[in-house]
């Protein structure tokens, strides 16, 4: 006998049918499940109309939508305020309880807090349920009972919790899914927004992750030794995917964990790093309001010098791997990884500008921005969060540039003025010159480097 006979399950950022914990205990629970959805209006007020995440969340919703009608199901989908929309879909549908999957983010929180409120005015419950990461919230402490603030040991840690809790697969019984005649979704055009083209390679949906992961199991071998050059193919593009939950975390660290050799284990710390700065967000959401990790930081000024950062933005520093980078994520919505630690350290270390304004920038325009990982990437070039790069290491540009694109392809994928300049001339242009119609370096490295250092150390022994 199942305890509920209506539930709506809420979607968020798990948009997928497939290995779904909301989905699995709903449908284990529940004699008839309704998926919903809502286009937050809180969240895209803030968003420019050409903002690619409403484009692929659009696209994610259609596919689904389409496999729910091959069901005989259909998902229900508003625009609006979920505090008012999601209790009102309870109603309408005379739903028992709503589930929904975990989102630690701010906002989310209270949003999801509000909800619940609502919902308890009527009877109803809001049950939730951890999806997007192997480990959350208070399950990898210290012996202390506190979060870790160094990633190694969380590393370890996390990995013998995972010897002890390997990833189950979470199966979902369609038969459970409510027969409903299919809805019609709303324009993007009705949400205010544009069809904007996303980056080459990037299908939204279930369909579409799969055939990313079905890829990039073929390159995984060669993971370690690829994934620092741009140029190359390298990484395994499911960032986006892992963010808007069209692929299951559970699934891909079940490979990465059970596949012997250096890049599945390379791999595998990455998305531990991922999981990382989900629970810092969780213990630290002042994290989320502009606020250093290390306090000291927080009374740090910043000259940010005029037009150091425009020209940042629009790809004008005269340092061709930094300009070749932001070029990428304004065409493309995409950045190589390598090149986000790059580009981040030469805005915040030798231009001079506060950290957040990047990391304001980047929110803006990555296709995959998540706002845990977007901002303990942005802590760690400044040298001001947990377990940062020291900050007295600073990236030279040019060097990156050498050894990392040492022919200077990516480079000449992405400015192309330069594409005439060999292999040593292109990562320096003044050494050889200059070229016409390309700007000289906006700074000098090595004073540049000199400045940021005297700016740290007082700031180091002031506190």
């Amino acid at each position: 006998m199942k305890r509920f006979n209506t539930v709506l399950v809420w979607l968020r950022r798990d948009l997928r049918l497939h290995d779904h914990a909301a989905l699995h205990y709903a449908t284990q629970q529940a004699q008839r499940v309704i998926p919903v959805f809502i286009f937050d209006r809180n969240i895209l007020h803030n968003l420019p109309p050409n903002d690619r995440r409403v484009g692929f969340i659009h696209a994610s919703l259609q596919a689904l939508q389409q496999t729910l009608s091959g069901l005989g199901s259909s998902m229900i989908v508003r625009h609006g305020d979920p505090v008012e929309q999601i209790p009102a879909l309870a109603e309408r549908w005379s739903a028992d309880a709503v589930f929904c999957n975990h989102d630690d983010e701010p906002y989310a929180i209270q949003r999801d807090r509000q909800v619940a409120q609502q919902l308890q005015i009527t009877g109803r419950t809001l049950f939730d349920f951890k999806d997007q990461v192997i480990f959350e919230r208070d399950e990898v402490l210290t012996n202390q009972g506190k979060p870790f603030q160094v990633f190694t040991p969380y590393q370890r840690a996390w990995r013998r919790r995972l010897d002890l809790h390997p990833p189950e697969h979470l199966s979902v019984d369609v038969s459970a899914l409510a027969k409903l005649p299919v809805e019609t979704l709303p324009d993007l055009a009705d949400l205010g927004f544009q069809d904007t083209p996303l980056p080459a390679g990037i299908i939204p949906g279930h369909e579409g992750a799969q055939t990313a992961w079905q890829d990039f199991q073929q390159r995984l071998d060669r993971y370690a030794n690829l994934r620092n050059f741009p140029a190359k193919k390298g990484p395994s593009y499911l960032s986006v995917h892992l963010r808007f939950g069209t692929l299951s975390i559970r699934e891909l660290v079940g490979r990465a964990w059970t596949t012997p050799g250096e890049g599945a284990q390379t791999w595998l710390n990455e998305l531990i790093w991922r999981e990382f700065y989900q629970q810092l967000l969780w213990h630290y959401p002042s994290l989320a309001e502009g606020h250093s990790f290390r306090a000291e930081f927080d009374h740090m000024e910043w000259p940010n010098p005029p037009g150091h950062f425009t020209a940042w933005c629009e790809a004008r520093t005269g340092y061709p791997l930094v300009d070749a980078a932001m070029r990428q994520l304004l065409t493309s919505g995409y950045m190589h990884n390598r090149l986000r630690m790059v580009s981040a350290a030469f805005l915040v270390k030798d231009l001079q500008v506060d950290w957040r304004m990047g990391e304001a920038w980047f929110a803006r325009h990555l296709l995959d921005f998540d706002l845990a990982a977007n901002n303990g990437g942005w802590q760690w070039s400044a040298s001001t969060g947990c377990d940062a790069q020291p900050w007295f290491r600073i990236f030279n540009p040019v060097t990156q540039s050498e050894k990392f694109d040492p022919d200077g392809q990516f480079i000449r994928r992405y400015l192309p003025e330069l594409s005439h300049l060999d292999h040593r001339c292109i990562h320096a242009p003044w050494h050889c010159g200059g070229v016409k119609g390309y700007p000289p370096p906006l700074v000098d490295h090595a004073i540049a480097r000199a400045a940021t250092l005297a700016r740290y150390k007082n700031v180091k022994t002031s506190n």
